[in-house]
């Protein structure tokens, strides 16, 4: 899916989130540097896979916080947890690296990526997604990030993330 058409379904599902144009931003990094400030919940987006790469997940964290993976592993029950590949990230969420966040999930019809949130984002609200493309950002809310994911069919599995 193309990122108007992306929001074209928005729309259709009642999601009409405020829409911010800027340059690329790849990482999270990019966006300090710009001193790009926006209100809500920034976020860092993790395509991950287990040992095998037979599962997949997409995490939703804090900008800053740094994962331990190892730890999540374990706590999860997956065998270590890693970066999943740039062919992986097309395959399964339709975009290249940088372009990353929850609304990739629209191109996930087959369910095969799971979606886990920190409870650390329990409490935040107007979240910072790429709507497809890392030269836009919309600011979700939490009522929108729910129905959306709804519409997916995508569970949101929310977690205790440990950091390093």
């Amino acid at each position: 899916m193309h990122s108007d058409t992306l929001m074209q379904q928005l729309t259709h599902w009642g999601i009409t989130p405020p829409l911010i144009e800027h340059p690329p931003l790849f990482t999270c990094d990019d966006a300090d540097r710009l001193l790009i400030s926006r209100p809500g919940t920034r976020l860092k987006n993790l395509f991950l896979r287990d040992n095998y790469g037979r599962r997949h997940a997409l995490l939703l964290t804090r900008a800053d916080k740094q994962v331990d993976l190892k730890a999540l592993s374990r706590d999860i029950g997956w065998s270590r947890l890693g970066f999943a590949s740039a062919d992986r990230l097309q395959r399964y969420l339709g975009v290249e690296p940088g372009h990353v966040s929850v609304l990739a999930l629209v191109n996930d019809s087959a369910q095969q990526v799971e979606l886990w949130l920190d409870r650390e984002l329990e409490t935040g609200d107007d979240f910072h997604c790429h709507p497809l493309r890392n030269t836009a950002t919309l600011l979700l809310s939490k009522t929108d990030l729910i129905r959306f994911t709804g519409q997916t069919g995508h569970s949101p599995q929310w977690l205790s993330v440990p950091s390093r």
